[in-house]
């Protein structure tokens, strides 16, 4: 199954309606570069303005609780994100799992609701440093994939459709420093098979994974070139449309289509 790269842009906290000019010319950049699909993932308040606008870009959420709604003071329910315009949220980053106490079992939860209100998803996986230097990094991650992904039973039919994974090493998040191709190569093989185990060759071969961590135009088509890997999620670079564009375009170059 070909599919188009996924660039990815998490704003995460940053972003008032000055950033409107951002999204925008994101927006422009991308209608002129069909080739690769562009997203973004800005705060809660600035998902309907950047939804409005937009034409070419979707627009998601960086969370959503796993209730319908409730005594939750301060959460948002994925029915009330996708209301504002999100088609998509992500789930699962190591800042969610590590600041907010999120457990596996919890973001299969908020997956499971996200999915049910008809959002796509971007579940997102990956070590700490120490894990990897004790040689534990893959069977790490896909137990936390497996743990954190609705099971098979639960999923909507249209599972490539509606599910992206995202690996990202914790220890390559913001330091500057990505993960090298090798280590790539090797987390994104065996997401893949996971994945094929998890859903069947169809759909298992048509999830798109992503990678993320210190990802930026530099190294971006070193990255893309790497086999499996299907987009990007990117952090600080997606907060400028020059860098994020930028690495959308590596994304989109002939060789790698």
């Amino acid at each position: 199954m070909t599919r188009r790269p996924y660039i990815v842009g998490n704003w995460k906290m940053h972003g008032t309606r000055a950033m409107l000019s951002e999204a925008r010319a994101i927006d422009r950049a991308a209608q002129r570069h069909m080739k690769v699909e562009v997203a973004l993932a800005p705060p809660f308040t600035l998902i309907h303005p950047i939804h409005r606008e937009a034409e070419q870009i979707s627009v998601g959420a960086q969370d959503c609780h796993h209730a319908d709604g409730g005594a939750f003071t301060g959460d948002i329910s994925a029915a009330m994100v996708a209301d504002a315009g999100a088609k998509f949220v992500i789930l699962g980053h190591s800042e969610r799992r590590q600041g907010h106490g999120e457990t596996d079992a919890m973001v299969r939860a908020k997956a499971q609701a996200a999915l049910a209100a008809g959002l796509r998803i971007i579940m997102c996986c990956g070590e700490a440093a120490a894990t990897r230097e004790s040689g534990h990094a893959l069977s790490f991650v896909k137990k936390q994939l497996k743990a954190s992904l609705p099971p098979a039973e639960e999923m909507p039919a249209d599972i490539a459709e509606r599910v992206t994974v995202a690996y990202e090493p914790i220890w390559a998040i913001g330091t500057g420093t990505a993960a090298t191709t090798d280590d790539i190569a090797e987390m994104h093989a065996a997401i893949r098979k996971l994945l094929v185990e998890l859903y069947g060759e169809e759909q298992g071969t048509g999830v798109r994974i992503l990678y993320g961590g210190s990802v930026k135009p530099e190294n971006a088509a070193e990255i893309f070139a790497v086999p499996e890997v299907g987009g990007a999620l990117v952090g600080g670079a997606s907060l400028t449309a020059d860098s994020f564009m930028g690495i959308a375009l590596a994304a989109g170059e002939p060789s790698d289509l």
